[in-house]
């Protein structure tokens, strides 16, 4: 290899890649402030044969931008009326989509990534249902990765919770609660300029048994004061269960004009 570029003769010395997101299908868990996944197929193989034999087949798929593994946009939360950076929500969100932070805007993201165990941290597979994520909990499991996350880098929270995306009723937490982030968490990863974070659940909160989701403090302090963006429905396992805990983090979103999100499939990348 000539070329003197360092990223391309790391990339050249072996690269394995871990999956970072769940697949999508039809009747996956999904948050009820969104409409779910749907996919099926409207051309099948023989529908329409060319005079060669030839054939194909086509999908049309119908999702929310927040549905399944996923990013947020800036545009996605306000508050007071306001989004990131005093933006009146009002003004930007005419005519059906955003002119202010739109999802087009979502960077392509090569960075540091950190993951930050906190069901570890506890000896557990999966934290309790509603359990709260503070930042007592983000200290000790950045002492337990021997690293922090610092500014631009990618910070990602398990919960353990995704080992339970393939039952829905669990997973969503609607009775029970889901565990995640609280506020002193989300002023921990702000404090530390993160570009982005995320975690195994279905929101980045906290959520308490039979509170739903109410109100999004978590997103208020990451989106609309921090402009940090959020990743949601990660999966973490297979990266937890290597012992990694400092990665590069890959990441692509589509760039859906004045959309508020968009699915995503993340990848963790390290020397093979």
């Amino acid at each position: 290899m000539n070329s003197q570029d360092p990223l391309l003769a790391a990339v050249a010395g072996g690269v394995r890649l871990i999956e970072l997101g769940q697949p999508f299908f039809t009747g996956m868990p999904c948050s009820p402030n969104h409409p779910g996944f749907r996919m099926t197929l409207i051309r099948r193989h023989g529908d329409m044969e060319r005079p060669d034999g030839g054939s194909a087949a086509n999908e049309i798929i119908v999702t929310g931008g927040h549905v399944g593994t996923h990013i947020d946009a800036l545009s996605h939360v306000s508050h007071d009326g306001e989004l990131h950076g005093g933006i009146r929500a009002a003004d930007a969100q005419r005519g059906g989509a955003f002119t202010s932070h739109g999802a087009e805007n979502l960077p392509g993201l090569l960075r540091r990534g950190v993951l930050l165990d906190v069901a570890a941290v506890h000896g557990v597979a999966t934290l309790p249902p509603g359990y709260g994520v503070t930042a007592e909990d983000l200290d000790l499991a950045a002492a337990r990765a021997g690293t922090e996350p610092g500014a631009g880098d990618v910070a990602l929270i398990r919960t353990g919770w995704s080992r339970n995306f393939a039952d829905a009723t669990c997973y969503l937490g609607r009775e029970t609660g889901v565990p995640g982030a609280t506020p002193s968490a989300a002023r921990w990863l702000a404090g530390r300029g993160v570009a982005a974070t995320g975690a195994d659940t279905t929101a980045y909160e906290q959520i308490p048994a039979g509170a739903g989701h109410a109100v999004l403090p978590v997103h208020r302090i990451l989106l609309v004061e921090s402009g940090i963006f959020i990743l949601e429905h990660l999966a973490l396992e297979a990266l937890a269960e290597a012992g990694l805990h400092e990665f590069v983090f890959v990441l692509a979103p589509l760039r859906i004009t004045g959309g508020t999100g968009s699915p995503v499939r993340p990848l963790a990348a390290v020397a093979a």
